[in-house]
């Protein structure tokens, strides 16, 4: 008994994906009667089925779906067990992949990484961007060795995600040149639902914290006259600049704005006892700081690499001036 072989269950995962054995061989780069073997072989080798033949289609069998969910598992590992291999270099080569949340990966992120690569210049990082929700099921199902994201993980994926946090930023309330806002600087709590507002998708963790902010406040989200809502920070900031609407968002993305002049932080006043009265001096300004969480998946195996950067990343924010901050809204 020979026994399968790693190529066949490549080809066969193949061809259960594309349910062509042309398009599989093509993918492969191998020729068509090179996949029909391989498939024959395998049916041959235990006796089953992997796919009907019906007509020129074909479809997958009872067991071929077995076999494509112990294949893919297989595959997996060997693909983990190779790169641990290459690992055991004292790190001068190998693969990180990370999955990050749009505003951490566009501006925080970075230079993480870029202190990474200059003590590990052979070290290839691929990272993926996506909002908060994308991360957390990219991280959950192997897709990512880390994930980080600025918003909350879903209970259903807290018992398979491991999360820490490392790092902070501050989301802030931001209008541009056109709003009546702009020229005042504060407003009361009670205002917020007096204005248009610019938002995030729902999966965003920017859109997360602010929506928490709101609760906090006594404010619900309804009660805000949402006008747009984009899946980038930066289509919001866009829509802000020569619009009259507002925005809730990172402090790091408005950076350069606000130096600028193009856009303005409104600091809010929590005066919830004078509702409809205009800010006064000596009451206490709402803040929303959210944290930086890296995600990882409780059991499955952790690289070399993976260890490393995690390890920075906590590093960096002990070493840093970063505050310890809660999950809960400030």
């Amino acid at each position: 008994m020979a026994g399968m072989t790693l190529e066949q269950l490549k080809i066969f995962l193949a061809v259960a994906q594309q349910l062509h054995f042309t398009r599989a061989a093509e993918e492969l780069y191998i020729t068509q009667p090179a996949v029909s073997a391989a498939i024959h072989n395998l049916e041959q080798e235990y006796g089953v089925k992997l796919f009907h033949r019906i007509g020129r289609h074909i479809e997958i069998a009872e067991a071929g779906k077995l076999l494509q969910v112990e294949a893919q598992k297989i595959l997996d590992q060997v693909s983990l067990t190779e790169r641990g291999l290459r690992e055991l270099n004292n790190l001068q080569r190998g693969e990180l992949k990370l999955g990050s949340s749009l505003t951490i990966g566009n501006y925080w992120l970075p230079s993480k990484i870029s202190e990474f690569k200059s003590r590990y210049p052979g070290i290839q990082i691929d990272c993926s961007l996506a909002n908060t929700e994308e991360i957390c099921v990219g991280t959950a199902t192997g897709q990512f060795d880390l994930g980080l994201v600025e918003g909350d993980v879903k209970p259903a994926l807290q018992n398979t995600l491991e999360y820490e946090i490392v790092g902070s930023d501050r989301l802030q309330i931001v209008v541009g040149q056109k709003h009546p806002w702009f020229e005042w600087g504060e407003i009361d709590l009670t205002q917020l639902t007096k204005t248009l507002w610019v938002m995030r998708e729902p999966g965003s963790g920017t859109q997360q914290r602010f929506e928490e902010a709101l609760q906090n406040w006594g404010i619900n989200l309804s009660e805000l006259n949402v006008i747009l809502v984009f899946n980038s920070g930066e289509m919001t900031k866009a829509a802000i600049e020569d619009g009259v609407g507002a925005i809730g968002i990172s402090e790091l993305m408005v950076k350069k704005e606000i130096q600028l002049g193009t856009l303005r932080t409104i600091r809010v006043i929590d005066n919830r006892e004078g509702k409809g009265a205009m800010p006064t001096a000596g009451c206490a300004y709402a803040e929303i700081v959210r944290p930086f969480f890296k995600l990882k998946h409780r059991q499955r195996f952790q690289t070399a690499l993976s260890k490393v950067f995690e390890q920075m990343l906590i590093s960096s924010m002990l070493d840093g001036s970063h505050q310890h901050v809660s999950k809960s809204v400030i």
